[in-house]
């Protein structure tokens, strides 16, 4: 029976979604091999005046057949007027496939591109697209949903821009609203910008003097080499200038022929002479350091076939020295306890809650344990002065967990925990204090001097168990109950540790008198000075005006003050302003992608501004995007 009402309508209901179908018109969506209860009917006004007593139920199936794709199904209606039953039947047709169908992006098998975490700021974790903005993930990877999110949820800064002017400046309001903020165009001002920066520093590298290089080769996220190339030049005003110099990509092998090619290709590129190359700072690799096919070889073998008379010396990082010293002390069956037991906690989220919340309720000073890093060697000190600290709480908490905490409970553990914990963060200490910029290499090497003079008192008090430098040991000696304070097994620690900075350190030694020079030529030893310098050097210390400047302006900057009367001692000075000594600065991080070399130079640029005056005037007028401008 067709029923000719259009305003009957049969709801129903599909996964608490509703759906509306117009009787006998198509529904709305496509069903397969599922059963469906309708919820009501409507029924048309007349029929309500009719039979005002009226009470319906109805039900209705849909039946599946792989080799159909349109099949007839009825719809009965049962429609109850008292005690008769009126059926009424509806035939509807049902259009689906064979078989369930899959959405068509599930078969794209469609893939990332790593150009749109620069286009669009999404970056993807765990198989989906996430924002790197505000964090929200797109269901499609598509990159037309990647750009609509980025251009509707992101686009503030034109509109930032527009209120800034209406405030300061309205008569420009258009002027500002004609600038484009496209990602291509602002790419493009960060490519000029860094061109122009380094077009200032080949200009500088003109006039140097003399110059150093710092080296670093490290592997990123992505299993890249990244070579990064700082440098350090004075001028015959023995101005100093510090910049970063490339950073370069190495697909290929590591070998120390590669990273020459790099590095040459690198100073050709901004025409700097080999032959005023005096230092140059590496790592210990023997792909850096080795004596045939190292770096530091390579570029000696270079200097000589470009007859270059001065004398390149090369040094090791120092911080990366004084970290690996920390090694020296051999105890690593410490540390893989602590880092076990933290990796416990941390590692799952139902435990990290639970022992947050078990020391909150014993209020413990601590709320928590930070995880221990290998590439972050300040990391270790936090965590071991962390877990010495909750020691009693941890070993309760494992206790609840089920784990085993004999160890963690060893007297004998716990003093050499104490002893770690306390020796690391004297090793953190030295570590800050050679961080940072604008430090001349002989500040640096009086900051390691200082530190082996501390580790000899460290032994010979440890020795008489005079703990004062030592808060950790000093707590667990007080609250040993059965066995003695280890004070001459750990005293033997504290001489390892010596005799490795010691031979870490022996390039220094070598260059010590050059280095007390700069450091404070006032206390040098004429006698034993080379006898080029001697007769400058006692005119020098006889001098108190420069003695005064020397004191006001440090070692760094005195050497530009030297009076042209002293030629040799402003050339064995200026050469060693130059060495490098840019060894750990924030640049030292995991550079992860090539396209970070030029914002990597722009926000590294210390003594070179952008010459924005000039690129304005190259490009002649303001360049407007229609794209951009109709936005």
């Amino acid at each position: 029976m067709r029923n000719k009402d259009p305003h009957t309508k049969i709801y129903c209901v599909h996964l608490r979604t509703t759906y509306t179908a117009s009787v006998p018109q198509k529904p709305l969506r496509k069903y397969s091999n599922e059963q469906f209860t309708a919820s009501s009917v409507t029924v048309p006004h007349s029929a309500k005046e009719s039979y005002p007593q009226i009470f319906y139920t109805h039900q209705y199936y849909i039946s599946h057949n792989a080799k159909v794709t349109h099949r007839a199904v009825g719809c009965f209606i049962s429609i109850f007027i008292g005690t008769a039953v009126v059926s009424i039947t509806v035939k509807l047709t049902f259009r689906y496939p064979s078989k369930m169908a899959k959405r068509k992006v599930d078969t794209e098998n469609r893939g990332f591109q790593t150009r749109w975490e620069s286009e669009y700021m999404f970056t993807k974790v765990a198989g989906k697209p996430v924002c790197l903005l505000c964090g929200e993930s797109v269901a499609v990877l598509k990159e037309y949903n990647l750009r609509r999110h980025y251009e509707t949820k992101h686009a503030l800064f034109k509109k930032a821009k527009s209120q800034v002017c209406d405030e300061v400046c309205p008569e420009k309001r258009q002027l500002f609203l004609n600038v484009s903020l496209s990602r291509n165009t602002i790419a493009e001002r960060v490519d000029q910008l860094s061109i122009n920066l380094k077009e200032q520093l080949v200009k500088k590298g003109k006039d140097f003097i003399a110059y150093s290089l710092a080296v670093d080769e490290s592997t990123d996220i992505s299993d890249i080499a990244q070579l990064s190339i700082f440098i350090r030049g004075v001028d015959s005003n023995l101005s100093v200038t510090e910049e970063f110099l490339a950073l370069r990509p190495m697909h290929g092998t590591t070998t120390g022929h590669d990273l020459y090619e790099e590095v040459s290709r690198c100073v050709n590129e901004m025409e700097l002479p080999w032959e005023k190359l005096v230092g140059l700072t590496t790592d210990g690799a023997p792909a850096m350091c080795g004596h045939r096919s190292g770096l530091v070889a390579k570029i000696r073998e270079k200097m000589q076939e470009e007859n270059a008379t001065g004398e390149l010396t090369a040094y090791h990082c120092i911080i990366h020295q004084e970290a690996l010293c920390g090694k020296a002390l051999k105890m690593e069956h410490v540390m893989s306890i602590i880092t076990r037991t933290v990796n416990f906690i941390r590692a799952k989220g139902l435990n990290h809650r639970q022992f947050k919340a078990f020391l909150t309720e014993l209020e413990t000073e601590h709320g928590d344990l930070p995880y221990h890093t290998e590439v972050r060697w300040l990391s270790q000190g936090k965590v071991l002065q962390r877990c010495f600290e909750l020691r009693e709480e941890i070993c309760l908490f494992l206790d609840s967990k089920g784990k085993d905490t004999t160890q963690l409970r060893d007297e004998m553990f716990l003093c050499e925990m104490a002893f770690l914990c306390d020796i690391t963060s004297h090793l953190n200490a030295i570590n800050l204090q050679l961080q940072g910029r604008d430090r001349v290499i002989s500040d640096m090497y009086s900051t390691v001097k200082a530190f082996k003079t501390k580790l000899t008192l460290w032994e010979t008090q440890m020795r008489k168990e005079n703990l004062s430098h030592f808060p950790s040991c000093q707590t667990m000696k007080e609250k040993l109950s059965t066995s003695a304070f280890p004070s001459t097994q750990l005293a033997d620690k504290i001489g390892m540790l010596a005799a490795d900075f010691r031979r870490r350190f022996a390039d220094f030694e070598a260059q010590k008198s050059r280095l007390e020079l700069l450091g404070n030529p006032f206390a040098v030893d004429v006698e034993s000075s080379p006898p080029n310098l001697q007769m400058e050097l006692i005119d020098l210390q006889c001098n108190d005006a420069l003695r005064a400047k020397y004191a006001a302006v440090g070692a760094a900057e005195f050497a530009r003050f030297l009076p042209g009367t002293m030629p040799q001692l402003r050339i064995q000075l200026f050469t060693q302003v130059s060495l490098m000594n840019l060894n750990k600065t924030s640049h030292r991080s995991r550079l992860t992608a090539e396209h970070l070399h030029s914002i990597l130079r722009i926000s590294s640029a210390q003594s070179l501004t952008p010459n924005i005056d000039e690129l304005v005037e190259k490009m002649g007028h303001h360049q407007v995007s229609p794209s951009t401008s109709n936005k």
